[in-house]
Formats: C-alpha cells, sequence, structure tokens
C-alpha cells in the first residue's frame, strides 16, 4: 500500500499544481502542505533512517532558502517557491535533487520560449478559434508550476521515495 500511495501521490499532486497554475496562475498552498505531510508520512514506512530523513530536509531547506530569495527579487512567485521547495523534500540533498532542479530549469527555458511564442501570436490563435486559456495572454506572468510538475515527473524515478516503492513491490 506505501508503494502506491508513493507512486501516486506526488505526481498527482504535480499535475494538480501543473492545471492549476496554468489556468488561474496560482497553485493552491493545499498541494504544496500535501506533498510535504505525505512525505513526513511516508518516510517511515520505506524505512528512511533520520540521518537520510534529515537530508531530504536539508535539501528542502536549501531549495527553499534559494526561493525565498528569488521571491524576494520579485523573479519567482510564492507559489512555485513553496510548490519547489515540497517537491525538493521527495528528493533529497543530492544527486536526485539536482537531476530535479536541472530538470525544472530546462524545462521551465522550453516553457518561457513557447509561451512568449504564443504571446507574440495571440491575435493568430483567437481568430482561428484555438481555446488557450485566457491568463496566458493577459499577465505577464510564467505558469512555472508546470515546469517544476514536468521537471518532477522526468526526475521522479530518481527519488529515494520511488526507488523504495519499486523495491518495497518486489
Amino acid at each position: 500500500m506505501t508503494a502506491s500511495v508513493i507512486i501516486t501521490v506526488f505526481p498527482m499532486c504535480l499535475a494538480f499544481a501543473a492545471v492549476m497554475d496554468m489556468l488561474t496562475m496560482t497553485i493552491p498552498n493545499r498541494i504544496s502542505v500535501i506533498l510535504l505531510l505525505s512525505f513526513l508520512w511516508l518516510a517511515p514506512f520505506v524505512g528512511m533512517d533520520w540521518q537520510t530523513f534529515g537530508y531530504h530536509l536539508f535539501g528542502g531547506a536549501v531549495v527553499f532558502a534559494a526561493c525565498f530569495v528569488f521571491f524576494a527579487l520579485n523573479v519567482m512567485g510564492g507559489g512555485d517557491a513553496k510548490l519547489l521547495t515540497a517537491a525538493a523534500v521527495w528528493f533529497g540533498f543530492g544527486q536526485p535533487l539536482l537531476e530535479f532542479i536541472a530538470y525544472v530549469g530546462v524545462v521551465g527555458g522550453l516553457l518561457t520560449m513557447a509561451i512568449l511564442a504564443v504571446r507574440t501570436q495571440s491575435a493568430v490563435i483567437t481568430t482561428i478559434g484555438l481555446r488557450v486559456p485566457d491568463s496566458l495572454f493577459v499577465t505577464k506572468k510564467i505558469p512555472y508550476g508546470i515546469a517544476i510538475a514536468i521537471g518532477g515527473f522526468i526526475a521522479f524515478p530518481s527519488s529515494p521515495l520511488f526507488i523504495a516503492a519499486l523495491e518495497g513491490l518486489k
């Protein structure tokens, strides 16, 4: 059962965050809270020792500190910062977290270029009748929750919890 929860909660939270961010340009706090509380609840069930648990929390704290700086500089939204921090806890401090951040960065760059291209063609898109959320045209923000979600999906197989879930299924 623990494996099912691990394999379900993380991707579903990220998917919901991405959809909400695309449609409303906000990420509900409850998504980040669910991700963090789920990790705290699941860690003992996969046999995570206190040192590893501490590394996971430390990884989240490092990401939070960086996100706090970006938020203070008005480079990153608060919902994106909270989601990235809550997701980072699932990866711990080390190689899996670096992979996750790298994927988020690459996908985020591609997403930004795609949205900017869509915005330059907004008249054409509306004329031909394609349905695109108005928030993509109206606001100057980029729904980075989409990049966080896609980066999380790509990096999730290297997550220690995902690996533990697979080992539990054997």
